[in-house]
């Protein structure tokens, strides 16, 4: 019974410390706005748990990065030739783990917030776990696969603390 109490006890001191190191890769940046994310800790926590709730790995960096309209645009028309204003834009760097950058127009998600009724910061939360989702595998080219994304989503929304 000691003997087992003791190895809990290891095991969750190393999951505590293995998931703090692992907190460290997911840095958050603003490029062109001033915007620093409120709780940045407890969001962090939220995304690295989503991450190992859908089997996957952090494996190296996940940026994310804050940005306006217009810079996103310019990412959008440069890298995916895509004339169209965006939420998000998320560019993996590995197949087989999460690593990455996931850029967000905060100009976007107050406007769609606005336009759904919603608060900005379950807007923004949404469209965060949106880009990891996109790291993760998902897609949402097909309308089956944007009901699967929307149904992750709210999954993990709900998980995540009332802030």
């Amino acid at each position: 019974m000691l003997l087992s109490y003791l190895c809990g006890s290891f095991f969750f001191a190393h999951f505590r410390t293995t998931t703090t190191k692992m907190l460290e890769f997911i840095e958050f940046h603003a490029e062109d706005v001033e915007f620093e994310l409120p709780n940045a800790e407890i969001i962090s926590f939220w995304i690295l748990e989503t991450i190992k709730a859908e089997q996957s790995l952090l494996g190296g960096a996940l940026n994310f990065i804050f940005c306006s309209d217009e810079y996103l645009y310019r990412l959008n028309m440069e890298y995916l030739q895509h004339d169209t204003y965006t939420d998000v834009i998320t560019f993996p760097y590995a197949d087989e783990h999460v690593e990455g950058d996931i850029f967000v127009s905060i100009d976007r998600v107050a406007d769609n917030a606005q336009d759904l009724g919603v608060s900005f910061a379950e807007e923004l939360h949404r469209v965060l776990i949106h880009g990891v989702l996109h790291l993760i595998g998902y897609d949402d080219l097909s309308d089956e696969d944007e009901a699967e994304m929307r149904t992750k989503e709210n999954f993990y929304l709900k998980l995540l603390p009332k802030l």
